[in-house]
Parts: C-alpha cells; sequence; structure tokens
C-alpha cells in the first residue's frame, strides 16, 4: 500500500501559450517553448522534485520535512520568474527573425499555483505520479478567474494552506486575497502575488561591492548543500550565530513579513554585549550585504556573504570591509580586527561545518536525488503543448 506524505505542490505554467500558438508559425513556437521549458527545469532545484511535464507546465513537489523557510521557498519562485522574464526580454533582442512567433514572444508571461497538502507517489517511468484529493486541489487551481478579479496576468497563487504551513502569514499583506469555488471541492481560500513589480524591482536593484582597497580580509569555505538550501542556513539565526560567534540572534524590523534591507540581525554575545547587523542589501541565492556595529565607538564595517555552486556543493564567502567612520577611530578598529577579527570568522565557518556535518550524518537536511528530464522528454512535451491547439 502506498505510503501517504504531506508536502509542497508547485506548478509553473506559461501564461498565454495558446494564444502564442494560435498566431505562430509552430516551428519556431516549438523552439521558443523548448527554451523556457528548459529553464523552468533548471529552476526546479531540490528540495523540489519534478513529478512530470504537462504540455508548457513544469509540476513538482516538495516534501514537508526539512524544507526550505516559507521566504526562501517564495524567494525562489520570484527567482524563477525573474530568470523567466529575462529570457524573454533576450530572445526578444537577439532575434532577427520576423516570423510571428518570434515577434509575438513578448507576449508570453508566467503562473505559479503553490498548494500545501497530503498525497501518494506512484512511479511511472523515471517520474512519481501524485495521487490524492490535494493533489486535485492544486492542478484544479489552473482554472481560475484570478485576472479578471485582479487584473494579474502574471502571478504567483498560493493556497491559504500552503500560506500557514509556509508560516508566512505576515507576508499576505502585499498580496491580494482571492477565492475560488470548484465543484466537488467547495470555496478555495488562495493569496494572490503579481510578478511583475517583483521583476521591476529586481531590474533596479543594485549590487553593493567593497573596493578592493577597502577589504579587512576574506574567506571562503565549500559545504556540502546547494545554494538553496545554503542561502535558507543563511537567513536562519541559529546558523548565522555560529559564524559571528553570537549566544543567540532576533530578527528586527522585517518588511511585511520579510527579512531584506532594512532588517536587522540582533546578535547576543556572553559577555553582555548586544550588537546589530543592519542589511543593506538582499539578492537571494547570490548575496547578502550588512553594515555591522563594532565594540569601537562609531565606527562600523560592511559584512558581505555570497554563495556560489560548485560540482560538490556551495562555496560560501565572507568579506569584511575597513572600519567606516571617523579616522582615529577607523584606524584603531582597523588595528584590532586584522589581527583578531579574521581567525574568528575561520573558526566560525569551521563550527559551521562541523554542525552540518553532524545534523547531515543525522539525516537533516537531506536533499532529494533530482529525477533527470531529458531533451525528449521536454520535445514530448512541447509537442503535446502544440497537437492540443
Amino acid at each position: 500500500m502506498a505510503k501517504t506524505e504531506n508536502g509542497y505542490f508547485l506548478i509553473a505554467d506559461i501564461t498565454g501559450y495558446t494564444q502564442y500558438l494560435s498566431v505562430s508559425e509552430l516551428e519556431h513556437a516549438h523552439e521558443v517553448l523548448q527554451t523556457l521549458m528548459e529553464l523552468l527545469i533548471e529552476h526546479t532545484r531540490p528540495p523540489l522534485i519534478i513529478s512530470r511535464l504537462a504540455g508548457d507546465a513544469v509540476i513538482s513537489y516538495g516534501l514537508q520535512d526539512n524544507f526550505l523557510s516559507g521566504q526562501t521557498f517564495l524567494e525562489m519562485i520570484e527567482d524563477t520568474y525573474v530568470a523567466f522574464r529575462r529570457a524573454i526580454n533576450l530572445m526578444v533582442l537577439n532575434t532577427s527573425c520576423d516570423c510571428k512567433a518570434c515577434a509575438n514572444i513578448s507576449t508570453l508571461d508566467l503562473k505559479f499555483f503553490v498548494h500545501y497538502g497530503s498525497f501518494t507517489r506512484q512511479r511511472l517511468d523515471q517520474h512519481d505520479e501524485l495521487l490524492g484529493a490535494d493533489v486535485i486541489v492544486a492542478h484544479r487551481l489552473l482554472k481560475n478567474h484570478v485576472t479578471e478579479a485582479t487584473g494579474c496576468r502574471a502571478y504567483a497563487l498560493y493556497t491559504d494552506a500552503a500560506i500557514r504551513q509556509l508560516g508566512i502569514e505576515d507576508v499576505c499583506a502585499a498580496m491580494t486575497e482571492h477565492n475560488e469555488e470548484y465543484e466537488h471541492l467547495g470555496e478555495v481560500k488562495t493569496w494572490v502575488q503579481d510578478m511583475h513589480p517583483v521583476w521591476q524591482e529586481k531590474q533596479n536593484a543594485l549590487k553593493l561591492e567593497i573596493p578592493a582597497n577597502q577589504i579587512l580580509f576574506q574567506l571562503e569555505e565549500e559545504y556540502p548543500l546547494p545554494v538553496e538550501a545554503m542561502w535558507n542556513l543563511l537567513t536562519l539565526p541559529e546558523y548565522r550565530s555560529l559564524i559571528v560567534h553570537s549566544v543567540r540572534q532576533n530578527i528586527l524590523n522585517r518588511q511585511n513579513g520579510r527579512v531584506g534591507p532594512g532588517s536587522q540581525f540582533q546578535c547576543f554575545h556572553g559577555d553582555g554585549r548586544v550588537t546589530m547587523q543592519t542589511i543593506l542589501e538582499w539578492h537571494p541565492f547570490e548575496q547578502m550585504t550588512t553594515e555591522d556595529i563594532t565594540p569601537v565607538p562609531r565606527v562600523t564595517v560592511l559584512l558581505n556573504f555570497r554563495v556560489e555552486p560548485t560540482a560538490n556543493g556551495t562555496r560560501l564567502m565572507v568579506t569584511c570591509s575597513k572600519g567606516r567612520g571617523p579616522l582615529l577611530n577607523r584606524i584603531i578598529c582597523d588595528l584590532g580586527a586584522r589581527f583578531l577579527v579574521p581567525a574568528s570568522f575561520k573558526q566560525g565557518l569551521n563550527d559551521l561545518r562541523v554542525r552540518l556535518e553532524k545534523e547531515l550524518a543525522e539525516g537533516k537536511h537531506e536533499i532529494p536525488q533530482s529525477v533527470p528530464v531529458s531533451a525528449e522528454q521536454i520535445k514530448q512535451a512541447a509537442a503535446a503543448s502544440l497537437s492540443d491547439v
């Protein structure tokens, strides 16, 4: 008998594809769809597992145990959308073809559907087919009245069950409440996030760089976790505390329920000191920079955390700037920090490694194996989408 499991369902569905196909040459339309499907598959990363492809949609799921924090999962979806929009823009800029398929690429967009519930898995070829009432709910959501009710064409639709399980109720303040009614299922309460403002914000977001002549030290360490999982840990106080040697941390000043620029990590140290790290920039799965108070009066430093994927996991790079403040105070800060702080951070990165190795041995942070999707499967899904038009 199949085991019942709890987890999240995610469907990434290309918007406007039927209309796009109806006015486009099929050969070039097929190439466009295949390219976009490849991008969606590439961004469906652990702990998400691809269940199957359905025409112009990628269906995936994630098990409840060892899942990401709610904000990190939401930012994974936003990151996928931004990558999709960039791909569309590049296609438009780089094509010299004047066929309708190429001319109409900019009409395509992307929707996401997120639900939480129970299901069973049935092995079908190389993939898991999901079965259960909550699976039906996730698929029913594809037929909705969101655009008519909200005007949003590209959006992420979260069921209330998903929002509560992810623990991001406060984030809903920036979303639109929306209910759908389905035969045999009744009313489904959902929350709609318009993705176009996300795209606009990401386009204009600047990345801070600490100039080479202002770097006090740089350290790096490799960890056996994928980038998304490693970034997730860097946002959690219990793991950040290891790196900066604080007894504990609190997060203050969340923005609409989210950690981001303007939020603060409040660090409690064993000697009674309390220091603040104020977030200046926040680029999920890439880098974050904080401005940190130092023991020297009126002097702060910039602390940059950058993550990069490697063959065996993720490389974490920590860069600390020289002191910022009155000249004499800066000189005192830099002289003391140059000899003491790098060793402290190096120990902190090692402490993080030791903890992760222990937790991995205990089965925590278990990363499911990604199910490979072949080029032929993508081609078949694209062909199936074309045949439905």
